[in-house]
């Protein structure tokens, strides 16, 4: 399983937390932003 950093050493964040359900990140797919937990979408 990969691990990878969301978190800088300051403890900020670039990704964009879900709209929907609030606790999860959306991941970025170049052309949508999605998040795996509740399935919401957002096309750039």
């Amino acid at each position: 399983m990969a691990h990878y950093e969301l978190y800088d050493d300051d403890g900020s964040t670039d990704h964009e937390q879900c709209q929907r359900c609030g606790d999860s990140f959306l991941a970025d797919h170049g052309d949508r932003l999605h998040c795996g937990k509740c399935g919401y979408m957002e096309w750039a």
